[in-house]
């Protein structure tokens, strides 16, 4: 069962709401919008969840794998050149869906149940 918290992160917010207004301030604060970065781009990989990641990636299209790996190489190109995009091409907060994560939270779901059938 998800805590009370990550429950309420998940359900939609009124777009008037304070709580709408802090994320999106919070989003445009950080640094990979103006690099044309989604959220799902810039997910860290660590010993733990690195391995989980690289199966989401697997099963993305390749289109959005290819799409994923573009706005990578630009990301890195502009922070070299120390700039960053036209405001035109930011990214969007309300058109920047997860595309990764779903697969992930599946992925995370079959080791769970895999660990659970290696243990009875």
């Amino acid at each position: 069962m998800a805590a009370p918290g990550r429950v309420a992160l998940k359900q939609a917010v009124d777009r008037n709401s304070l709580l709408y207004k802090l994320r999106r301030w919070c989003y445009y604060k950080s640094y990979f919008p103006e690099l044309g970065l989604r959220k799902d781009d810039v997910l860290l990989e660590t010993p733990y969840t690195g391995p989980i990641i690289q199966e989401a990636l697997k099963r993305i299209p390749k289109e959005e794998f290819d799409a994923r790996n573009f706005r990578i190489l630009r990301a890195n190109q502009l922070s070299m050149m120390k700039t960053v995009l036209p405001r035109d091409q930011w990214t969007v907060y309300e058109e920047d869906e997860p595309y990764l994560w779903p697969h992930i939270e599946e992925v995370m779901r079959e080791k769970e149940e895999r660990r659970q059938w290696d243990s009875a």
